[in-house]
């Protein structure tokens, strides 16, 4: 195979997105140099043996590393020589925001700011980075575009917003061109175990009462990783020449309610789910729906949206050759 002389920088190798974009990334031969500090928000152990399997490519370079340690992450972003950061670390969890709202601050707002700092000392001009959906709060108009008005509702969703404003600021000053990744509800194999795809597979194998509420008509836009890594390795091809900032839905267009969701999953395991309906929770949201039109117009290319049917069936009996 001819070599691939592209470098990237990814932070957050270990979580589930910057797992698979490396995984995908080093089979098409690209030099990957990776960082991610395994914290304990989720068992350790996933995020291990995701980068067990990345460690068997020649050409992935992993450090452990925060990106709030700066001096070591701008060193070794500088020795890496690349030229796009794609920076997928965060605090992730709607929920957990409530209880711990200083790690949110700590490891979204200041630890991207320390990303876009390194990039200016180093004159680095090309960014893409994770925001997410929880930007537009609870949306009013459905499938909601990248124009709804931002109205976050919880203290994640408040600390994208923030980083959007600070990509803007640091475009205007410092020609840092960047692209958003307002990401709606992502799954797939090795996917975060507190998802509610991941944990709803544990619960129905192991016949254990999944708690629903609305009676499980609630719907969320599923959007396959598969999709997602997609439409990442075409925004690296566009941001060779692109000027400015923009920020994209990915999703996949499509609402699933969650009773149906459960109702697939255990047609495929063979087992019926249990259920029992309890009061709405803090950050929980009736409905999901991202229109996907602008990244589809941007890439002006096919774009790979896998059904929730082989979505579901990667999830549950993965292949990692």
């Amino acid at each position: 195979m001819k070599k691939n002389n592209n470098k990237i920088f990814i932070t957050g190798v270990a979580g589930f997105i910057g797992f698979h974009l490396c995984y995908f990334l080093l089979k098409k031969n690209y030099t990957i140099y990776g960082i991610d500090n395994i914290n304990n928000y989720y068992s350790t152990k996933i995020k291990l043996k995701r980068l067990d399997i990345l460690k068997k490519f020649i050409n992935f370079h992993y450090k452990k590393i925060s990106i709030n340690e700066e001096k070591l992450f701008l060193n070794f972003v500088k020795k890496s020589n690349s030229k796009i950061i794609i920076h997928l670390a965060a605090q992730p969890g709607v929920r957990y925001c409530y209880t711990n709202p200083k790690i949110y601050l700590k490891r979204n707002v200041e630890a991207f700011l320390n990303v876009l700092e390194v990039m200016r000392k180093l004159n680095l001009k090309k960014l893409i980075y994770a925001s997410s959906s929880s930007v537009y709060g609870d949306a009013i108009n459905f499938p909601t575009s990248e124009n709804h008005k931002l109205n976050p509702i919880n203290l994640y969703g408040g600390t994208k917003v923030f980083n959007e404003d600070m990509a803007k600021i640091y475009n205007i000053n410092f020609s840092i061109n960047s692209f958003g990744l307002r990401f709606f509800t992502a799954y797939g194999s090795l996917g975060r175990p507190d998802m509610m795809i991941a944990k709803s597979i544990k619960k129905i194998k192991k016949k254990k009462i999944i708690d629903l509420y609305n009676k499980g008509n609630h719907s969320r836009d599923f959007t396959h990783i598969s999709t997602i890594i997609d439409i990442i390795y075409g925004l690296i091809n566009k941001i060779e020449k692109f000027k400015g900032i923009n920020n994209f839905n990915i999703c996949s267009g499509k609402k699933i309610p969650v009773k149906k969701l459960l109702k697939n999953i255990g047609m495929r395991l063979g087992v019926k789910p249990k259920t029992r309906n309890i009061a709405k929770q803090k950050g929980d949201m009736l409905e999901t729906h991202g229109d996907n039109k602008k990244i589809k117009l941007f890439l002006k290319r096919k774009i790979r949206f896998t059904s929730l049917d082989e979505g579901l069936e990667e999830t549950i009996y993965p292949n990692y050759d």
